[in-house]
């Protein structure tokens, strides 16, 4: 039977999406990029080549997958002609096997300005923004003043929405952040240049689309960043510009109703780049051990997309069970397992304390989720390597115990375990483990 499966990160990002989508896509005719930009940094280990992808779907390194960077992603052209290039250089066929929507929108110059302007005026209450123009590029969409590659490809209508585009923006960009005004003719020059290179990939991808839907083609959409980063649900306001829970069916233009499977994709602990609450972290001594531990068992905790350290701590349960509901997963996946190997004991955080009760219920608040003190139940770890185990029965016993503790926390089964940085080192759980 045809699927068309959602995979969705359940916590801060970097929960290891790329390297599922790439063991999934296999499975998948189809694998479509719904929302975020270059702002995401899907990692794929194969053999001893490493594969970083910011825009391009993780498909691409399956060559009988059609990959798709849908409408709800903003795309940097010039972000996305290097990475092709990159990907072409190390023998990936990338041709009529990657489509961009036409509808999706163009992360221009004046985008990355504000991006950086309006940061840089947040002073101490920073967002931690990658400074790619992704926030811009939303905020003109939603202002309906933005330029879509519909728009790019068209040499007149290109020219006269930016000219009206850049008159509206260079004023701020001037007054406001101390910017140099930007040439609309030099803009427009640079960006009918990424236009003819992109041609041959930019076209109208619904009818491709509702084409293998029609013809029970198996689909797999790829979402960027995490639920707790959602523009709604997540940690507002230290969180991403789109949504990242129920942004699949608009930004695909898939219905609802055809999205037949929600998979969910947590680490094992928890971690998060840039600033925001984040109630399990550890820091001081403990969290320097508990980095080092995962330095040196193969966890790399670098952004793929800005290289900063991220910060780590077990992992939350409460958080867990409110983004798992959330996105509606009924089964997950659970990455970096083997890194946990390292701890004689494991803490799970179950529940938060505040103001001297105990709640199960993630708070819509950042101000409120930073003042939470976490309660944490204390689990036996396994103290071994696991990375050359291939079935869920041969994990070790505490290894199992722990990830049976996850699906009761979060109502959901555990259907695949990452136990290294490999596509081959991942656990396909049987049904009847």
């Amino acid at each position: 039977m045809s699927e068309t499966l959602l995979l969705i990160g359940l916590q801060w990002g970097d929960e290891g999406k790329g390297k599922i989508i790439d063991v999934l896509s296999e499975r998948y005719d189809m694998v479509i990029r719904f929302q975020g930009g270059a702002n995401a940094g899907h990692t794929v280990q194969i053999g001893s080549e490493e594969f970083v992808l910011h825009l391009v779907p993780s498909g691409i390194l399956r060559p009988n997958t059609t990959c798709i960077v849908g409408n709800g992603v903003v795309v940097d052209p010039k972000g996305l002609l290097e990475e092709i290039s990159g990907l072409k250089q190390r023998g990936v066929h990338v041709g009529d096997n990657l489509v961009v929507s036409n509808r999706a929108h163009v992360v221009l110059p004046h985008h990355k300005l504000l991006d950086r302007g309006k940061e840089s005026a947040r002073g101490s209450s920073r967002i931690g923004t990658t400074g790619m123009g992704i926030g811009p590029c939303y905020a003109d969409k939603a202002a309906r003043c933005g330029i879509r590659f519909a728009e790019m490809m068209d040499p007149d209508q290109f020219r006269s929405r930016l000219s009206a585009l850049l008159e509206m923006q260079n004023p701020v960009l001037s007054k406001v952040y101390g910017f140099e005004p930007l040439d609309c003719d030099a803009v427009y020059e640079e960006y009918r240049g990424y236009a003819q290179q992109l041609s041959p990939f930019v076209r109208d991808s619904l009818p491709l689309v509702h084409n293998a839907l029609d013809n029970d083609k198996n689909i797999l959409l790829e979402g960027a960043q995490g639920s707790l980063l959602d523009l709604d649900f997540g940690t507002y306001p230290f969180v991403t510009s789109s949504s990242v829970i129920a942004g699949a069916s608009a930004g695909s233009g898939i219905p609802p109703t055809r999205i037949d499977r929600v998979l969910g994709l947590a680490k094992a602990y928890c971690s998060r780049v840039g600033t925001g609450p984040f109630p399990t972290e550890q820091s001081g001594q403990i969290g320097e051990r508990i980095r080092d531990t995962i330095q040196r068992a193969g966890g790399r905790e670098y952004g793929a997309t800005t290289g900063r350290q991220r910060r780590c701590g077990w992992l939350d349960g409460v958080a867990l069970r409110h983004t798992t509901r959330l996105s509606g997963a009924r089964s997950i996946a659970v990455s970096v397992l083997d890194v946990l190997g390292a701890f004689e004991t494991i803490k799970i955080c179950v529940g938060y304390r505040l103001d001297g009760s105990v709640t199960k219920s993630f708070p819509a608040s950042a101000a409120v989720l930073e003042q939470v003190e976490p309660v944490y139940e204390e689990m036996e770890g396994w103290r071994c390597e696991v990375g050359e185990i291939t079935d869920f029965a041969d994990l070790p016993r505490a290894a199992r115990d722990y990830l049976r503790r996850l699906e009761e926390i979060c109502a959901a089964r555990v259907e695949f375990v990452s136990v290294g940085p490999h596509r081959t080192q991942v656990i396909e759980r049987k049904a009847n483990d």
